[in-house]
């Protein structure tokens, strides 16, 4: 990714923090690389470099600023932007995929060989998968040094390291400061967690809706996975454990509470938050196009920062979406908590009102049929995609091909672009989707005064997914 020197020193020159994890400034002189609206003295220009990702400047020397913390920014919108391999396998990175899978399972799920992804990110990022992963571990590794009170060895193999010498080496090399130093800095400014429990602060790029998407969720929320409250929280199946989240929006960041019951889950359960709550999306940008839209304008006015809810687990996103087709927001609820209180699992130590988990693909092929309720053709289509994700001939991930998963989804009798369109706007975090088969946005359209639709919309890309927000949010708002 070509990072505009230029545009990017005089971003770093006004300390603007829009661009704060959307590229790295580097300093020759000092070798540490910050975010750009770091605090510091600006640098000359002749002695700064730009990268895409704090691995590409990991693997050219540089180490962590410790001033800024450029690694605990929002990150870049870029890899939702783009569906190409690079945003598809930075998605997954951050999703731990080489932690648990390695290189070839990061190819795997990118249909690639091993060869071709590792040059085309070092092409294009400036780093190999390999670096890239080490990057994210490092991350992983700092959230737990600073926020529990996990004896280092158990710190170095939860965030995924093969080692206590690559885990001591690394972070050395990333922080320039021991484990115990970072950690001794933590106790300065926050107690620590307890093991098991982490307290975090999620960062986002102003304005943010959290009203917004706090309501959107609440509409949604099944009985005993999600509690919406003035806060969301949520149980988690994650890849090596289950756990909890419990987040709470504040002016500039979010407060989240995760108990995990596997500490190698953390960099996976924060990825998958952030992007349910579109915490690494762009708003200026949005908000910026979209008011250039008479109708759009007095919405965007009115709820600047407006976001796309995403997901944290693929398959329950393709279920609801399938058990939501044709029938109200409020239905879709109430047959989901039915279904998820005769299939979902247990958690062995509840949290509060939040006491079991979505239902697995596996239970609903199995049983769904005995509990679902409505048109057979549809539960025999629910049961079917169930049946295809449980044996892995249907795979929906944050790293899939858009136009495969679409083509995979609508093999299936019963799902047209409606759904595999929902499907990708909120598990790929498509940012350029519109529903126009949706009666509520359609609605909210003709209250806006927008009567041909799939002309008007064509102005709002590449952000026609927050357009279908702003359209549903205004349904809302009449009925």
């Amino acid at each position: 990714m070509f990072v505009d020197t230029e545009r990017g020193y005089r971003a770093v020159a006004s300390r603007d923090p829009r661009f704060d994890g959307q590229f790295i400034l580097a300093v020759r002189t000092t070798g540490i690389y910050c975010r750009p609206s770091c605090p510091a003295t600006t640098p000359k220009r002749r002695n700064v470099e730009f990268y895409a990702t704090a691995a590409a400047a990991q693997a050219a020397g540089y180490r962590a600023c410790r001033r800024c913390l450029p690694d605990a920014v929002p990150g870049s919108p870029e890899w939702n932007l783009r569906a190409d391999l690079a945003g598809r396998a930075m998605r997954l990175i951050s999703d731990g995929i080489v932690e648990r899978e390695g290189v070839p399972g990061l190819a795997t799920r990118l249909g690639y060989s091993e060869r071709h992804v590792t040059r085309m990110l070092t092409a294009e990022l400036g780093a190999s998968p390999l670096a890239l992963a080490r990057a994210h571990r490092a991350h992983s590794a700092r959230l737990l040094i600073e926020t529990t009170t996990l004896p280092f060895a158990d710190v170095a193999f939860a965030a995924g390291f093969a080692s206590i010498r690559q885990f001591n080496d690394t972070i050395r090399a990333v922080f320039a400061a021991t484990p115990t130093q970072l950690r001794i800095g933590a106790k300065r400014h926050r107690p620590l967690s307890t093991a098991g429990k982490v307290n975090l602060r999620l960062a986002f790029r102003k304005p943010f809706d959290g009203t917004g998407i706090l309501d959107f969720l609440k509409a949604r929320a099944v009985k005993g996975v999600e509690e919406v409250d003035g806060s969301y929280a949520r149980t988690l199946r994650l890849p090596h454990g289950t756990g909890t989240a419990r987040l709470f929006p504040a002016e500039d960041h979010i407060d989240c509470t995760l108990r995990l019951s596997d500490m190698r889950d953390l960099g996976s359960a924060v990825s998958r938050l952030r992007r349910l709550f579109d915490l690494d999306a762009d708003p200026c940008a949005v908000d910026e196009l979209l008011s250039t839209d008479p109708a759009l304008a007095p919405s965007v006015l009115k709820t600047p920062g407006i976001r796309v809810p995403g997901s944290v687990n693929g398959p329950e996103i393709v279920l609801r979406a399938l058990i939501g087709q044709q029938i109200t927001v409020a239905a879709a609820r109430t047959a989901l908590s039915r279904l998820t209180e005769a299939l979902g699992e247990r958690l062995e130590v509840p949290d509060g009102t939040l006491t079991t988990l979505f239902p697995t693909p596996e239970a609903i092929a199995d049983h769904g049929a005995e509990v679902l309720t409505g048109p057979r053709k549809r539960i025999d289509t629910i049961v079917a995609v169930s049946a295809a994700i449980a044996s892995g001939d249907l795979d929906v991930h944050v790293g899939a091909d858009p136009d495969e998963l679409t083509a995979s989804l609508e093999k299936f009798s019963g799902i047209g672009p409606w759904t595999s369109g929902y499907v990708k706007m909120r598990v790929l975090g498509s940012p350029d989707i519109l529903l126009p088969g949706d009666v509520a946005l359609r609605k909210g359209a003709a209250s806006l005064g927008i009567t041909d639709l799939a002309t008007r919309s064509a102005a709002w890309a590449p952000w026609r997914s927050y357009a279908g927000m702003h359209l549903w949010r205004a349904d809302s708002r009449e009925s």
